[in-house]
């Protein structure tokens, strides 16, 4: 079992930074694909960025390419999300998840672990 702890969100102007770690608890996140997925209200919840287990391969959804860069240290047990150049729009709450899926992946039903999210709002 993981367990998984977000933390960082808050309330930010547009076009500020902010930058959300998650913390994995019961063991090691080395060999898991690590996501981080947002639901804004009234929303489904969508996929954000996936960092692959080895060989650091990272993927965006297209609205946060160039503005959001996903990283991990497994030496800590921790992902991240730096978040700059915000937008209203990236206001939801933000989930961290894991997946023993060997390679990245967008699709919720493939993480096996998430934590119970992080709130970032965006004011304009």
């Amino acid at each position: 079992q993981v367990q998984l702890v977000e933390s960082g969100g808050g309330l930010v102007q547009a076009g500020g930074s902010l930058r959300l770690s998650c913390a994995a608890s019961g063991r090691t996140i080395s060999r898991h694909t690590m996501g981080w997925f947002r639901q804004a209200p009234g929303k489904e919840r969508e996929f954000v960025a996936a960092i692959r287990w080895r060989g650091r391969n990272t993927y965006y959804t297209d609205s946060v390419k160039g503005r959001f860069t996903i990283s991990r240290d497994d030496a800590e047990n921790t992902v991240y999300l730096q978040m700059n150049s915000l937008k209203p729009e990236d206001t939801a709450v933000y989930y961290c998840a894991a997946s023993t899926v060997p390679d990245i992946t967008l699709y919720e039903y493939e993480y096996d672990y998430w934590g119970q999210g992080t709130q970032v709002t965006v004011s304009s």
